[in-house]
């Protein structure tokens, strides 16, 4: 999702919790790996890997000059041959200590396996945020901070992750960005908009 559909998307929920509730919850990420410094590790469910969010994360950090929002992908399954930064697996998460954030996306419940892991992360002095989709994922209890999608929560997961992502890249002031982010996507803004239509018009 670019800039402007989440501009469109905020639009939509100006008057609900969720674009302040978002921005509150990635000032938090934001704050917690520009000070740490030691790296943002991104860990899904062994039935949900958040792939989308990671690529997200991985756009703002460049865009908004803070290279800790780049996540290191934490895999519940992880096969032989694949690439380094497809090849980390929850041993990771036991390693996590001081100075390292762990976002935990869980849809549904946690897992009994990763909650433990998350735990021994936490009492290693990792800072521990959850994105869940449900309020009853396990998390609450272990996580620093919790933002809550789904049924109860009024949005899903997806659009939640989209609404965190996008204001991780923001300094800090509710619509205020780097200027070289801005610049950036102005200039592709620009380019769509002065680009000939597609061929079957």
């Amino acid at each position: 999702m670019d800039a402007v559909r989440v501009a469109l998307l905020r639009e939509v929920l100006a008057g609900t919790e969720w674009p302040a509730a978002a921005r509150r919850f990635a000032q938090g990420l934001r704050s917690s790996v520009a000070s740490a410094g030691a790296g943002l590790l991104l860990v899904g469910t062994a039935e949900y890997e958040p792939w989308h969010l990671a690529a997200h994360l991985q756009d703002e950090a460049a865009w908004s000059g803070l290279p800790g929002l780049a996540p290191t992908l934490v895999r519940h399954a992880v096969r032989g041959g694949e690439p380094a930064h497809l090849s980390v697996g929850l041993g990771r998460l036991e390693a996590a200590g001081r100075g390292e954030t762990v976002l935990v996306v869980a849809p549904g419940t946690a897992g009994a396996g990763l909650l433990e892991r998350v735990h021994r992360a936490r009492r290693g002095g990792a800072t521990v945020l959850a994105l869940e989709g449900a309020a009853d994922g396990g998390l609450a209890g272990l996580a620093h901070d919790v933002l809550v999608a789904g049924p109860g929560g009024g949005l899903d997961l997806d659009t939640v992750q989209h609404l965190v992502s996008a204001a991780a890249g923001e300094n800090g002031v509710p619509g205020q960005r780097s200027p070289r982010r801005f610049r950036d996507r102005l200039s592709r803004l620009a380019d769509r908009l002065t680009a000939p239509p597609p061929s079957r018009w």
